[in-house]
């Protein structure tokens, strides 16, 4: 096995990608990844607990770096100006490159309820974190949670339509363009 190559979590997740596409989730095993990847199954739970979860490897990353850009949005900032300039830190660590990988983990996620069950779990974290940031500035509930919500769902959204190769449009532009449908829902509910 080729343990001394690099990017051995990148390796894993990529390769447990191909297992799910091809097998099925419930077929895959942490051994099949690990091999796929030309890794051991110990060097697999060295980044992963458990299969699940190397599909929402970066959750940890995605809610600081929210949190982060959060807290640097201009004083002046409102709630939901605060959250765009979040959701434009979070795009940013979106390469075009990982389009293709994107619709493949959506595809396998949306065919399983526990990864969906988990994916729901992702976003809720990610709006806790988001809150809480909003907390920090001054925010007060429910404005912070409501704006927060609507950022994780305008990017999810975003992210969804981002996957698709033929889509031109940088996923910073689309999860602009969520967030502006959002708040003109908003609009209209009273």
């Amino acid at each position: 096995m080729a343990r001394w190559e690099p990017n051995a979590r990148e390796r894993l997740v990529r390769a447990a990608i191909d297992l799910f596409a091809e097998q099925g989730y419930d077929a895959t095993t942490v051994t099949g990844i690990a091999e796929r990847a030309g890794l051991t199954k110990t060097t697999f739970f060295r980044y992963f607990p458990d299969k699940r979860e190397v599909l929402f490897a970066g959750q940890e990353l995605h809610s600081r770096t929210l949190a982060e850009a959060v807290a640097a949005a201009p004083g002046t900032a409102t709630p939901l100006q605060a959250v765009a300039a979040a959701l434009d830190a979070l795009a940013a660590t979106f390469t075009d490159g990982r389009r293709a990988f994107a619709a493949r983990l959506l595809a396998v996620i949306d065919a399983n309820d526990e990864l969906r069950e988990r994916a729901a779990f992702k976003h809720h974290q990610l709006a806790a974190a988001t809150a809480a940031a909003l907390r920090e500035r001054g925010a007060p509930d429910p404005a912070a949670g409501l704006a927060a919500e609507l950022g994780v769902r305008a990017f999810d959204a975003a992210f969804a339509r981002w996957s698709d190769p033929s889509e031109p449009r940088t996923l910073a532009e689309l999860a602009h363009e969520e967030l502006d449908e959002l708040r003109s829902a908003l609009a209209v509910l009273d």
